[in-house]
């Protein structure tokens, strides 16, 4: 691993071709030739700010122009810059760069042979949110809020919110949103519906119960894209159809519809009729109990719904151990907020745009770290979970003032170019970058389309039935 990260490895998930891109795509480019801060740089530099979280800008200033320097693409001169000239230099820049940057170059990075990165023809990819504490300006507290604690007392920092998409076998992001974490619009389901039209066909997106409502199921299927989300126990979910492995056919609907018409939509379910897509739609349910979960005597039953209607596709069982997998993601994000920016660590920028800039910082740093993990282990043969972040962004740390940690050279001006990695491109489904190719058509594959008729129908109107043997796993997170 150690040899890897040498290397430069880091060099191929931000190049700089794709930042001077999202610096012109934003129209964020220099207003003048010779300045000591260009655009270019400053990208990297915010990056260096997530890397570095502990240290001053003067110290990651040194860090990233040092670098530069070893390239032979940097004056030392230059670097004779004042912490309030950075300060500016962030300000001119914003965001938006940021932004464009990580749109550009993240996608999922696992291969065919990263150890538990796919299930059958879909990738496994799993959405969270997360909370960042914000200082505690009159700007910031505007534009993110406090949020209020369990006993109603107001928070004492502000909180930016931001939802992510992310590889379960990687814990790459490779989609983001942010927002404020009060106001109207301003939940974990609003910022998802961000990134729902960016799914991919060949992804089985996982999400936990907090996610699930009927706009944003609907805006997520549309994609195409596989969905297992678990479900609240008051969604209640008439069976249609039993299948041999346990799961079974049924509907949801538009909250909107109710009384008569909900009862006629279930009758035409219930008969195989094609259904309005605006009104209702075909899902499987699975349900499984974990005993003793809470560690009281007490088990629970986990109910999950999924566009792969055909239950030889994916039996319930492996759609069981793929929602565990959703966990992933929380490691994942303990990898951004503990490992990289500290713990009970708040975030250094006063206003709400230098925020934004910040955690886009963070998601790219964080997207390149583990993008070079899951590289790392998948060409050793190993799972990327047993290699430890924490170690590695030690050794990044120690390191990154060589050649190749931020590369100042574009695969286009590289003297080298046949060995200078290039800028990846925008979520592949190629078996060599980033997964395998779609499945053929007498390969099983999800139904994206809305309604179903089931071959027969179930006897019984008992809503979502509990077997008195259900699925029995061992305790662990859901």
């Amino acid at each position: 691993m150690s040899d890897w990260i040498s290397l430069g490895v880091l060099a191929s998930w931000v190049p700089r071709d794709a930042v001077e891109e999202a610096v012109e795509a934003t129209g964020k480019t220099a207003r003048r030739k010779g300045g000591k801060c260009p655009p270019q740089v400053m990208v990297y530099f915010v990056m260096g700010l997530a890397l570095w979280a502990e240290e001053d800008y003067e110290e990651v200033w040194a860090q990233i122009t040092k670098t530069l320097a070893d390239w032979g693409c940097w004056d030392d001169a230059q670097a004779r810059v004042t912490t309030g000239g950075i300060t500016q230099a962030r300000q001119r820049l914003g965001h938006e760069p940021l932004k464009e940057t990580f749109t550009q170059v993240a996608r999922p990075v696992a291969t065919l042979d990263t150890p538990g990165a796919f299930l059958g023809p879909w990738r496994k990819m799993s959405i969270d949110g997360l909370e960042w504490d914000v200082p505690d300006t009159p700007a910031n507290a505007a534009e993110f809020g406090y949020p209020s604690e369990k006993d109603g007392v107001r928070a004492a920092f502000p909180k930016a919110r931001a939802v992510t998409v992310g590889e379960c076998a990687s814990h790459s992001p490779v989609l983001a949103a942010i927002g404020p974490c009060t106001s109207k619009g301003s939940g974990e389901q609003s910022l998802a519906r961000e990134l729902y039209p960016h799914l991919q066909e060949d992804w089985l997106l996982t999400a936990d119960r907090l996610f699930y409502c009927w706009e944003g199921w609907c805006a997520a299927s549309d994609t195409g894209a596989a969905l297992l989300w678990r479900v609240k126990s008051d969604l209640i979910l008439h069976p249609l159809e039993f299948y041999p492995d346990g799961s079974y056919l049924s509907v949801v609907m538009n909250p909107k519809v109710r009384g008569g018409a909900r009862t006629k939509l279930l009758a035409a379910a219930r008969a195989g009729e094609d259904l309005d897509p605006y009104r209702a739609r075909y899902v499987r349910v699975v349900e499984y109990e974990v005993t003793d979960r809470e560690g009281d005597g007490k088990d629970e039953i986990i109910a999950l719904i999924t566009t792969i209607t055909e239950w030889t596709a994916a039996p319930a069982p492996e759609l069981a151990a793929a929602y565990h997998e959703r966990w992933e993601h929380e490691t994942g994000n303990k990898q951004v907020k503990t490992f990289l920016r500290g713990p009970g660590k708040i975030l250094r920028s006063e206003s709400p745009d230098m925020v934004r800039q910040e955690l886009w910082g963070y998601f790219l740093t964080h997207y390149a770290l583990t993008a070079l993990i899951c590289t790392a282990a998948t060409a050793a043969g190993i799972d990327p979970d047993r290699v430890k972040f924490k170690r590695t962004v030690r050794i990044i740390r120690r390191r990154a003032a060589g050649p190749a940690a931020f590369p100042p050279l574009t695969s286009k001006n590289a003297s080298w170019t046949s060995s200078w990695p290039r800028s990846p491109a925008r979520r592949t489904s190629t078996p060599d970058a980033s997964g395998p190719a779609p499945a053929s058509s007498s390969a099983p594959a999800t139904t994206t389309t809305p309604s179903r008729n089931p071959a027969s129908t179930a006897s019984t109107t008992t809503p979502r039935p509990r077997s008195s043997s259900p699925t029995r796993l061992s305790p662990g997170k859901t």
